[in-house]
C-alpha cells in the first residue's frame, strides 16, 4: 500500500480541512489519565541537518545524549521535516499535516488558524500536563489565529537562566525550566513537554568553535559551499551550538532518571529544519529537509535499532496520540510511527514508507510584494524531484531588496559563510557555487541522491532520465491533489497572508497595521 492508498483508506480524501470546534476551546477532563500512558518529551533543536550528530559520523560535534537516545532506542536515518523553515515546520509537527493544508500556518511569521487541531491540546484535553520552554510554535502571531496560548503548550517555562559558552547562544536554562515544569505536574498525571532550544540558529560568535578546541580539519564542507578556512570555522561555530542543545538534553534525561520516570517517557529528539547555510535551510535539498531523529521509550520499545524507512515529522502528532491511546484525527496526513517502534524491526521496517513530500512557500519578506519561492518535492530512497513554481524568482531572495531583517538575499541567514560567498562571488573558485546557492533555478530539478548526496548535479534536462522524472512528477502531483494543495490548481493564497514582524505586519507592499 502506498501513501496515497493509505490516505484513501483512512478516509482523508473524503473529508475537508474544516474541523469541529476551535483548538482553544478544548475542555479538560476531571479525571486522571490512565497510568500506562507514556510521558512525552519532545526535543527540537533549531536549524540542524541530519548529519551533525556524532552517532551519524560527524567528527566536528559531540552529541553523547542524542547518541544515547539513539542507542537505547531507535535511530531513524531517513527522517524529513515538512518544510525547511521554522514556523511551517512546527505547524506541521503540531497538526500532523502538510503545510499547504494549514493556510497562514504554512508560512514563517504567519498565524496558525485555531481551527486546526494540535496534539498538545488534544493531550491536555485527555488529562496530560502540558508545557514548553523557549521556542515553541514560532516565529509568528498565534493571537491572530485565535489562540490564547502558544500552540506548543498553554504554559511556558522560561524563567531560569544560565551563562552559555558563547555570545550567540541563548541564556535560557532549558533543563532547569523542565525541572520546574515537572514540579508543577500533579501526582499521577502523565506529562507532555516541548523542549524548544534556540540552538544552533544564528547568530554565532565567530571563532567560538575554534576557541572551544574544535579543529578545522574535522568540519565536513558540503559540495555546494567553498572549502575555505572561514567556512570551516563557521561550521565549527554551528557545531558548538548543537553541543549546547545536547548538553541540556542530557540534563533532562538525568532528571528523569532521578525521578524514576525515564523508562516510561517517550523521548523524541529532532530538529525543525536544516543548517542555516546557503542552499540548506529554506531549500528542499537534504541539507534543508533531512533531520536527525532518535526515539526512546524503554518501557515498550526495543532499543539498539536503526530504521531506514522514509518518515516525516508530520508523523509526530499521530505517534504521540497513538501512544497515549487517543484517536488520531482523520485530517492528519502524518502516520503514526508506533507500529515501527513496537515491531522490533531494523532496516526497512515498513515497505509502504518509500517516499516523503516536502514544501516551501514564503520564508522571509525578501522580494517585492512579499512573494515567496514556492516549491514542492518528492524524495524516495534514490531520487529527489523538485518542482519550482516561480523559476523567474531567486530562491535566496533578491540581491537588491532589503528584507525585513535588513539584509539582501534575505532567505539566507546572515553569517560568515554568506558574507564570504557574496564578497568572493567573482572568484572563479566560488562563482559556480555562488550561482548554485544564490542564483535562479529551473522549473524542475532531479537528483540521484545515491550518486550525488549533496544534490549539486541537476539531471532534469537529461533525456536519459525523462522517464524517472515523469514518474516522480506524476506521484508528486497525485499526492498534492489527494491532500488538496492549492498549488496544483494554480492557486497561491500564501501571497496574500500577512507577515508578522515586530510591532507591525505587512500585507502586499504596505505596512498596514499592528500585530496585536
Amino acid at each position: 500500500m502506498d501513501r496515497r492508498d493509505f490516505l484513501k483508506t483512512t478516509g482523508l480524501l473524503a473529508g475537508s480541512l474544516a474541523v469541529a470546534g476551535c483548538a482553544n476551546s478544548l475542555n479538560k477532563p476531571a479525571g486522571k489519565a490512565s497510568a500506562d500512558r507514556p510521558n512525552i518529551l519532545f526535543c527540537i533543536s533549531d536549524d540542524q541537518s541530519w548529519l551533525h550528530t556524532s552517532i551519524n559520523g560527524c567528527k566536528a560535534v559531540k552529541t553523547p545524549n542524542f547518541d544515547r537516545i539513539a542507542k537505547e532506542g531507535v535511530l531513524f536515518t531517513h527522517a524529513f521535516c515538512a518544510a525547511p523553515s521554522c514556523t511551517p515546520s512546527r505547524s506541521a509537527i503540531l497538526t500532523g499535516q502538510e503545510i499547504w493544508r494549514l493556510e497562514e500556518g504554512g508560512l514563517l511569521r504567519g498565524a496558525l488558524p485555531g481551527k486546526f487541531k494540535v496534539y498538545t491540546d488534544l493531550l491536555e484535553a485527555a488529562g496530560y500536563h502540558v508545557g514548553y520552554t523557549h521556542k515553541g510554535w514560532d516565529p509568528g502571531n498565534y493571537e491572530a489565529g485565535g489562540w490564547d496560548h502558544n500552540p506548543a503548550g498553554r504554559k511556558k517555562y522560561s524563567d531560569r537562566q544560565i551563562t552559555p559558552p558563547a555570545s550567540g547562544i541563548k541564556t535560557t536554562d532549558y533543563a532547569r525550566n523542565f525541572e520546574d515544569f515537572l514540579k508543577d505536574c500533579p501526582e499521577g498525571l502523565p506529562f507532555c513537554f516541548w523542549y524548544g532550544g534556540k540552538e544552533p540558529h544564528r547568530v554565532y560568535e565567530e571563532g567560538s568553535g575554534l576557541r572551544a578546541g574544535k579543529r578545522r580539519e574535522d568540519a565536513k564542507v558540503p559540495a555546494f559551499l567553498p572549502d575555505t578556512p572561514e567556512i570551516r570555522s563557521d561550521i565549527l561555530d554551528y557545531c558548538l551550538e548543537i553541543e549546547w542543545f545536547d548538553e541540556h538534553l542530557g540534563r533532562m534525561i538525568r532528571l528523569l532518571e532521578e525521578k524514576g520516570k525515564l523508562d516510561n517517557t517517550l523521548i523524541v529528539v529532532t530538529s525543525d529544519n536544516g543548517m542555516p547555510f546557503p542552499r540548506a535551510k529554506t531549500n528542499l535539498y537534504d541539507y534543508g529537509t533531512r533531520m536527525p531523529l532518535a526515539i526512546r521509550w524503554a518501557a515498550k520499545v526495543k532499543g539498539g535499532r536503526v530504521v531506514d524507512d522514509l518518515v516525516t515529522l508530520t508523523d509526530m502528532a499521530p505517534t504521540f496520540l497513538d501512544a497515549a491511546g487517543l484517536e488520531v484525527p482523520y485530517e492528519m496526513t502524518g502516520r503514526s510511527l508506533l507500529g515501527i517502534l513496537l515491531s522490533g524491526k531494523s532496516g526497512r521496517a515498513d515497505p509502504t514508507r518509500d517516499r516523503i513530500f516536502t514544501a516551501i512557500e514564503r520564508h522571509t519578506w525578501c522580494r517585492p510584494n512579499g512573494v515567496g519561492y514556492p516549491s514542492r518535492a518528492i524524495r524516495t530512497y534514490r531520487w529527489l524531484y523538485i518542482r519550482n513554481y516561480a523559476p523567474d524568482r531567486r530562491p535566496a531572495g533578491d540581491p537588491d531588496f532589503y528584507s525585513a531583517h535588513q539584509t539582501i538575499y534575505g532567505d539566507i541567514d546572515n553569517g560568515a559563510t554568506k558574507t564570504y560567498m557574496i564578497e568572493h562571488k567573482s572568484d572563479p573558485r566560488v562563482a559556480l557555487l555562488f550561482e548554485l546557492c544564490f542564483g535562479k533555478r529551473p522549473a524542475e530539478e532531479l537528483y540521484d541522491v545515491t550518486k550525488d548526496p549533496d544534490q549539486v548535479n541537476n539531471l532534469a534536462a537529461d533525456p536519459s532520465f525523462a522517464k524517472v522524472k515523469r514518474k516522480l512528477s506524476v506521484q508528486l502531483e497525485q499526492y498534492q491533489r489527494d491532500t488538496k494543495d492549492p498549488r496544483v490548481e494554480g492557486k497561491s493564497p500564501w501571497d496574500h497572508y500577512p507577515y508578522y514582524y515586530g510591532d507591525f505586519w505587512k500585507r502586499g507592499t504596505q505596512l498596514t497595521g499592528r500585530s496585536s
